[in-house]
């Protein structure tokens, strides 16, 4: 399949991931399950790169803050054909420049993240770069809802909207959930919708596995005449697509063995994602 033709199909795209998750013995599953449709429509309909050059000096930004969630965006990159099978089959593996983590030593990956509540500070100096050189180029950062706990996000989420940069949009990973347990209970968000209003966001709210939703929704605040950055609060499931995954915490750091890859598999082969 050639990038022109690439569909970034969402049971496709989470087969990928079982299978780089269970070659490489990793983790971190379930937290890139909820951002596999997310990361389709941006790929398929709103980030350009030019040539299909992950690199290229005309290109808009993705930057994925929760960096846990890499396998997804490497599947994507597979459509793209920025990765090879051989990438994805020797996932983790000795010798492989993937890691678990986001590392900006990849053509593709803007970061080095992980260390979460960082990658939105380095979205919001790309689109100060891009709005002070008058390049049109548009940024994408990705967090996880319970990156949200880390003051640094709202010292960006400040600076952004004091500098109005509109051409930065902020999507929120809404799965409930982080590493060691609800985010409800690690720290209560409460209205996510709110926060970034409060902070100078135009805000809207979908739901993370409509991509038609997704699409329409980004489009809308990519025309909208308002200077301030913006946001897209998505609710999600983590783990969606594989229903002994869906809203169990485990899988955030449990490893597939050959009954659970081959029960994931048959899942996605037999369409109940």
């Amino acid at each position: 399949m050639s990038p022109s033709t690439a569909t970034f199909n969402a049971s496709k795209l989470r087969r990928t991931v079982l299978e780089m998750a269970y070659a490489g013995s990793t983790v971190h599953i379930a937290c890139a399950f909820s951002i596999i449709e997310l990361l389709a429509v941006l790929y398929r309909s709103h980030l350009r790169y030019p040539d299909n050059d992950p690199e290229h000096a005309a290109r808009d930004f993705l930057i994925l803050s929760k960096g846990h969630g890499v396998m997804a965006q490497y599947a994507c990159m597979l459509e793209r054909q920025w990765l090879s099978r051989h990438d994805i089959e020797n996932y983790f593996s000795d010798g492989s420049l993937l890691k678990g983590l986001s590392d900006s030593r990849v053509p593709g990956l803007e970061v080095t993240s992980g260390s979460l509540g960082h990658g939105f500070s380095v979205g919001v100096g790309l689109a100060l770069a891009a709005k002070l050189d008058q390049t049109g180029q548009r940024t994408f950062v990705l967090l996880g809802d319970g990156e949200l706990n880390e003051g640094t996000i709202w010292e960006a989420a400040m600076f952004a909207a004091h500098h109005q940069l509109k051409d930065l949009t902020v999507l929120i990973d809404a799965n409930g959930f982080q590493a060691m347990g609800k985010t409800e209970e690690v720290i209560d968000l409460g209205s996510i919708e709110s926060k970034f209003i409060s902070f100078g966001f135009e805000t809207m709210s979908v739901d993370g596995h409509d991509e038609a939703q997704i699409h329409a929704r980004l489009e809308a605040l990519r025309n909208s005449t308002s200077r301030a950055p913006k946001a897209l609060v998505a609710r999600t499931v983590k783990g969606r697509g594989v229903s002994f995954m869906e809203h169990d915490n485990r899988w955030h750091y449990t490893r597939l063995d050959a009954e659970s890859y081959a029960r994931a598999i048959q899942q996605l082969s037999e369409g109940k994602a």
